[in-house]
Formats: structure tokens, sequence, C-alpha cells
């Protein structure tokens, strides 16, 4: 606030009345109050931010939790189609053999 009485005394010194020196101080104040921040607001703004930043860690730790559960869910799942799908391709790959054979076997009989 020394800078507001070292404004009013430097328009005094350059012949500005005193009652709108002491005017332009006071709108000056009343602006300066209003649009800048104070170290007290600064302070607030602060621990809102380091607030919102531990609950967006601990958001952002239990979605990394569930996306490991949802992972390993998924890899269980895909094993049990690999499984799956070998078992399928090793019945067609029997059946196919046991066809072929079949086939071969009646096609030599016919000729025999």
């Amino acid at each position: 606030m020394d800078y507001l009485y070292s404004l009013y005394d430097a328009l005094v010194s350059i012949h500005v009345p005193s009652d709108k020196a002491r005017a332009v101080v006071d709108a000056m104040e009343r602006d300066m109050g209003t649009t800048l921040a104070t170290k007290q607001d600064l302070l607030l703004i602060r621990q809102e931010i380091e607030n919102r930043s531990s609950l967006l860690s601990r958001d952002v730790d239990g979605l990394r939790k569930d996306m490991e559960k949802e992972f390993a869910l998924m890899h269980k799942d895909m094993e049990a189609l690999h499984l799956s799908m070998t078992l399928r391709l090793g019945s067609m790959l029997a059946v196919g053999v046991g066809v072929t054979v079949s086939v071969i076997l009646s096609v030599l009989r016919l000729w025999l």
C-alpha cells in the first residue's frame, strides 16, 4: 500500500488537487482489490489445485487397477479361446483325416 501513498504524493507534487489525487488513489485501490489476486488468493488456489491433483491421482490409480483387472480377465478369456480353437481345429483335422482314409479305402476296395 506504500505505492498508493507514493502515487498520491506524486499527484499532489504535480499540482493535482488533493481531493482529485485521493479519488485517483481510491479508484486504483478499489480496482486493484477486485482485479488482482492477493497472496491469500494464490495460496487458496494452490491448495485447491493440490486437492484436485490428489483426487485425480486417486482416480487414475483406481482406473489403472480396474484396467489391470480387465486385462487379466481378457487374458484368461483369450487363453480359453485359444484352447477351444485348438481343440476344434484338432477335431476337424481328425475328422478330415478319417474321411480321407475312408475315401481312399473305399476307392481301393472298388479297384480290388
